[in-house]
């Protein structure tokens, strides 16, 4: 029996999809062989590379001036390649710190160049600083923001003007979660274990005029414009990876897209908020108007049962609630996989916690 998969990633994927790769495990169309097996540069996996990209253009309507490439790393490694492919060296660069991953993301890019802090949401990071406030630097190369901040479940509800600056957004449990407005940004990196497959791929969107500044010494599977001009194929991608999100851009497409993928997980929030505020048992620590669709946290008024809590949710087959070590509590990741039985199976299950033990 499936159970309803409650992590924040590597995350649920949708079961058509692992149906399909099923199917197509030993024998994909003929060929005889698993994709797994195939040459990165053979017919057959060119075609599944490119209508994979295809299939992700369509979805995201990415401008024809922009590169979609398929790297590995995850975002970890694009905390680097960011300033690496954007920034001189020492050159100042700005980041508006909301959480765990913003810091990760400037961490690494003090290594390479001089980070600016535009806007810092201060502790216990449950909110978004009003844009007004923000402090920018009159000459960065690029302002960086982590549109939803999956520890803390806090997430930017609008894109921030970034004005002539490049707009660079860690999307890795942003991306495919709803329509999004690729022409605003430089650069969009997205690790693909929330939204878009297994883990070890990202998915880096690029503008073309951000291409070739890049620095000399640049390791060159981390400079964009070599990943692009070789067809993400520098050296050998994550084949399978690559294919299995193929399969997930198509069940977004078949499903109705993004727009129908934005009003799904817009109810399903909705939905667990609102369980959580009507209650007295249960609290979320975020500011209302930076609550994340994808990320829920939330916390029990008996912290002592945290562990009753989550022993009773597997017994009914609701796994991996329990909040980020750094955290605590619980936390509900609702990606476009969770399905809206699943949050149901979730509120009832709290509803009837908070009757046994309030």
């Amino acid at each position: 029996m499936r159970v309803f998969n409650f992590s924040p990633g590597p995350a649920a994927l949708p079961v058509e999809v692992l149906e399909q790769a099923r199917a197509e495990m030993l024998d994909w169309h003929g060929t005889g062989m698993s994709v797994m097996e195939m040459s990165h540069r053979g017919k057959a996996f060119i075609s599944i590379a490119e209508q994979a990209e295809a299939d992700l253009r369509e979805l995201l309507a990415v401008p024809a001036n922009y590169k979609v490439l398929f790297v590995q790393g995850g975002a970890t490694m694009q905390f680097a390649a960011v300033p690496l492919n954007l920034s001189a060296a020492g050159q100042t660069v700005d980041y508006v710190n909301t959480g765990a991953w913003s810091k990760k993301a400037m961490s690494e890019a003090k290594r390479y160049a001089a980070v600016h802090v535009a806007a810092d949401a201060g502790e216990p990071y449950a909110s978004i600083p009003d844009v007004a406030s923000w402090s920018r630097s009159p000459n960065a190369a690029y302002l960086h923001y982590t549109p939803n901040e999956t520890i803390g479940g806090v997430e930017f509800h609008d894109i921030p003007d970034s004005g002539d600056v490049p707009l660079v957004a860690d999307m890795s449990s942003t991306l495919l979660s709803r329509p999004i407005d690729v022409s605003k940004f430089g650069v969009i990196y997205a690790g693909a274990q929330k939204n878009i497959g297994p883990a070890g791929l990202t998915v880096v969107i690029v503008r073309d005029d951000l291409l070739g500044r890049a620095r000399a010494d640049i390791p060159g599977v981390l400079d964009y414009a070599a990943m692009a001009k070789e067809g993400s194929m520098l050296n050998t991608p994550p084949t399978y990876t690559w294919y299995l999100a193929g399969l997930v851009f198509q069940w977004i497409k078949r499903h109705g897209g993004l727009a129908a993928m934005g009003e799904v997980n817009r109810a399903k929030a909705a939905k667990l908020y609102a369980a959580i505020d009507g209650s007295s048992f249960y609290a979320n620590p975020v500011a209302k108007n930076a609550r994340s669709w994808m990320n829920v946290p939330f916390t029990l008024a008996k912290p002592d049962l945290d562990k009753t809590f989550l022993a009773e949710a597997k017994t009914a087959g609701l796994v991996t609630l329990e909040g980020h070590r750094s955290v605590g509590g619980m936390r509900a990741s609702i990606y476009n996989a969770m399905p809206v039985a699943g949050v149901d199976a979730l509120i009832t299950l709290m509803q009837q916690f908070e009757r046994t033990h309030a």
